[in-house]
């Protein structure tokens, strides 16, 4: 296949098997959607989903967060992994938040990315999915993908995500990254991985996947 050939095949594969594509993380507002993604970090999605509950009972706004201490939302958040700096990054910014946003999460790369413990995939996540905003988010899971797929070379993220917003169209980006995602967790997981029953591995996958 051609690369064009490639990039038309795996957006209707993608559409074909996620036509809805829900945002994994459960969340209320675009503040608690900020929250989520910054626990997401070197943890699951479904993790995260049980333990916001628990935090956004006590706290669910800026202005409720810096009522706790950080031990407070540490203790909380603990089993999200990385709790002593992402307690310290949610107290921080909802802090910066009040002081600077109206208590509001704002709508920019920049003022987002100046946030505590937000890189530029959380910022991307957001701007995504809390504002709509084209946004091509690539963590290590749609990294490996993007690679298994020679789609990319790209030796790092950063590249990747340059490599992908280059063969996808603007307006697919935000839902292609989920599905991507989607997809990646039900038939091409990082370990245990068979291309030959991979829906897209299969057919385009790289060549060295299929070594005896």
């Amino acid at each position: 296949m051609t690369k064009k050939e490639k990039v038309e095949f795996v957006s209707k594969t993608l559409e074909d098997l996620y036509p809805k594509t829900p945002i994994p993380l459960d969340h209320t507002d675009n503040y608690t959607l900020l929250v989520a993604v910054l626990l997401s970090a070197q943890c699951t999605d479904a993790r995260v989903n049980k333990i916001t509950p628990h935090l956004y009972e006590k706290a669910d706004s800026p202005e409720m967060m810096i009522k706790l201490s950080i031990e407070e939302i540490r203790e909380i958040i603990y089993p999200c992994g990385l709790s002593p700096a992402k307690s310290k990054n949610i107290w921080n910014l909802s802090q910066i938040l009040i002081d600077k946003h109206n208590g509001e999460v704002p709508e920019s790369f920049e003022e987002l990315e100046a946030l505590p413990g937000v890189g530029h995939k959380t910022a991307s996540v957001v701007m995504a999915q809390a504002f709509g905003h084209p946004a091509f988010p690539v963590d290590t899971h749609i990294h490996r993908l993007a690679h298994r797929w020679t789609l990319s070379n790209g030796k790092n993220v950063t590249q990747t995500e340059k490599d992908l917003k280059r063969l996808f169209p603007k307006e697919i980006w935000n839902k292609l990254h989920l599905q991507i995602i989607f997809f990646g967790r039900e038939y091409c997981p990082a370990r245990g991985h068979n291309p030959n029953d991979c829906p897209i591995c299969s057919k385009i996958g790289r060549k060295d996947l299929f070594k005896k």
